[in-house]
């Protein structure tokens, strides 16, 4: 029932549908009696149409965002994604009901020709799963406009490996000296950067170490918030060396072992990297280039237990990065 009252020196009308509320100011009150019978049967016609007639991308992705993400360990990252798709994207505003995999497919092309192929891949998958959260979960929807939508390839695996001149000079550029617990934050830096190269843990595992996760008498760390956490709903369990031992033992009995963030760490590596003239080395290649190292003392599976990988394929792919020559210099 629409609700035609005198505001000030106009009228307000005010409509009220299956719990959508919307008013108006209008000058006169023939004005505000037209918009709002229009308006009352326009929102009973919505209110009777199916869900993803009435439902927008944008409506979905924000919904998605506050309940969804929030749970995940990346959660920060996956909004600022959801909200750059958001604000660059055609489809935010398109009901769900006109979407379709053309549409996905057009989206795709275009972020193709602004990001890599890995990029493309990840925006895909977290998209792709507010669909089906949206569709199984909400009923807001009940097509799949994913369905054909050809993924972009991978993009080429990287082979760097770490040679142990760089290590050397980055070690003694952040001035740190073996066995003592690091004074600053490049000696920190440079800890972290050995004991990646010890344990083939990620940036953010090595950062989340302290007394309560270590146990250098078994010799295994502890990792809660892994990258398969929200998975497996269980710790990872890292059996260390004892060059990784000898390494965290000066830091091991503090409450946290760095006093860094990952991006403190990802920008003080880069900046000791670049004034080194070292080229085309991440972080993250210490992660590669330990597991290469062990594939040489362990078998597979063994080594994908160190790893955390499930999929013997990803770990053949992407981190075990010995060469032919070198392979048949050890035959």
């Amino acid at each position: 029932m629409a609700s035609i009252q005198p505001h000030r020196d106009v009228w307000r009308a005010q409509v009220y549908v299956r719990g959508v509320r919307e008013s108006a100011t209008f000058r006169t009150q023939r004005e505000a009696k037209a918009w709002a019978a229009a308006r009352e049967h326009e929102l009973r016609e919505q209110s009777q149409a199916p869900e993803d007639a009435r439902r927008t991308v944008r409506q979905m992705l924000e919904r998605y965002k506050a309940e969804v993400s929030v749970r995940k360990r990346g959660e920060r990252a996956e909004s600022l994604r959801i909200d750059a798709f958001l604000k660059e994207s055609g489809l935010a505003d398109k009901r769900l009901s006109e979407v379709t995999t053309p549409d996905i497919a057009g989206w795709r092309d275009k972020r193709l020709q602004e990001v890599t192929p890995a990029t493309v891949q990840r925006d895909i998958n977290w998209l792709r799963n507010a669909w089906t959260v949206a569709r199984d979960e909400w009923k807001w929807t009940s097509a799949n406009p994913f369905k054909g939508l050809k993924m972009p390839g991978d993009n080429p695996p990287r082979t760097r490996r770490i040679a142990p001149g760089e290590v050397r000079r980055i070690c003694r550029h952040l001035s740190y000296r073996s066995g003592v617990a690091p004074a600053s934050k490049g000696q920190e830096v440079a800890l972290a950067f050995l004991v990646g190269l010890r344990t083939a843990m990620r940036a953010g595992e090595i950062l989340s170490l302290g007394k309560s996760t270590l146990d250098l008498d078994r010799r295994v760390a502890r990792i809660v918030q892994h990258k398969t956490a929200h998975l497996t709903g269980r710790p990872r369990e890292v059996p260390l060396t004892r060059a990784a031992v000898r390494l965290l033992r000066p830091v091991a009995s503090r409450d946290a072992c760095f006093t860094l963030t990952p991006a403190s760490l990802d920008a003080l590596f880069r900046k000791a990297r670049d004034k080194l003239l070292i080229e085309d080395l991440h972080f993250h290649d210490t992660r590669a280039e330990a597991l290469t190292r062990l594939a040489a003392k362990v078998d597979v599976m063994t080594l994908a237990r160190i790893s955390g990988h499930k999929d013997l394929r990803i770990l053949m792919s992407t981190y075990y990065r010995e060469t032919a020559e070198q392979i048949a210099a050890r035959l």
